[in-house]
């Protein structure tokens, strides 16, 4: 099968499946979702979600953040992985949110790299989550469901590689779902050990079980 026939068949299934796909990280506005995306490095929506009621209620705004300090942040987060790091990235973004951008979360993957704590993948999260851009965010999932199933080759050996891959074969106006389809597919289904193939509705044309099956053989 080939790599387009792939992406067709990727697309009809989600296409029809999962027609509307969200975050599951869980925010009221953009400056909540950077908050979160940021904390969630390396670490579980479920734990991000059961932090940030207590950290938006102690700082509900940019401007809020901004005045306070890494150890009065810390306790709200202390559960959170890199607790230390992430409450000084977290001030220094708010800080640098208010002096550059007004307070405003902006829109451009090239603005929101200028805050602290904030890499591509964090970036390409909030500008395809909130203002819908076809950018594609590469976390741990995406790498791996993605090369799974036969959607970019296996010598993209980098989350940037993968995702110039994906942006390309992808329709502009699906990229910032694919995002969503393939971070939940592979929390819930193709999951990094033993991947649940047998109940799979991709594996007539994941390359992965398509491998596995000539093994078996």
């Amino acid at each position: 099968m080939t790599r387009k026939d792939r992406y067709e068949h990727f697309l009809a299934y989600f296409s029809k499946a999962m027609p509307v796909a969200e975050t599951e990280l869980e925010y009221s506005n953009p400056f909540e979702l950077l908050v979160a995306v940021i904390l969630s490095a390396q670490c579980t929506d479920k734990r991000v979600n059961s932090v940030m009621p207590g950290l938006i209620k102690a700082f509900p705004d940019a401007k809020a953040l901004a005045k306070s300090t890494s150890d009065k942040v810390f306790p709200f987060i202390k559960s959170i992985s890199y607790p230390n790091n992430k409450a000084k990235n977290l001030v220094g973004m708010a800080q640098t949110l208010l002096k550059e951008f007004k307070g405003v979360v902006p829109s451009e993957i090239e603005q929101l790299v200028m805050l602290p704590g904030v890499g591509r993948k964090t970036a390409n999260v909030i500008a395809s989550v909130i203002y819908e851009k076809p950018a594609m965010a590469v976390d741990t999932h995406v790498f791996r469901v993605s090369k799974r199933i036969g959607l970019v080759t296996q010598t993209a050996s980098t989350p940037l590689a993968v995702e110039k891959q994906l942006v390309k074969h992808l329709p502009e106006n699906v990229i910032h779902k694919a995002h969503h389809w393939l971070i939940l597919h592979g929390r819930y289904l193709c999951t990094a050990r033993s991947p649940k193939c047998e109940s799979c509705p991709l594996a007539l044309f994941c390359r992965y079980h398509e491998v596995l099956m000539k093994r078996n053989k």
